[in-house]
């Protein structure tokens, strides 16, 4: 669980990063590639979420 929050964290940031270089240049692939790493986030975190009610229901 801890290595799931702080992985979540990590990306989390990079994606914060990466929106903020896209403020800073205006460069659509910043944007792009945050994008990417948030949609990432969000399936994984989908997924995390189905097993662990899979688990309590089996």
């Amino acid at each position: 669980m801890a290595l799931f929050r702080g992985l979540f964290f990590v990306l989390l940031m990079g994606a914060a990063v990466l929106f903020a270089l896209y403020a800073v240049t205006g460069q659509r692939r910043w944007r792009q590639f945050g994008l990417r790493i948030v949609i990432g986030i969000v399936l994984a975190g989908f997924i995390f979420f189905a097993v662990l009610i899979a688990q309590r229901i089996g």
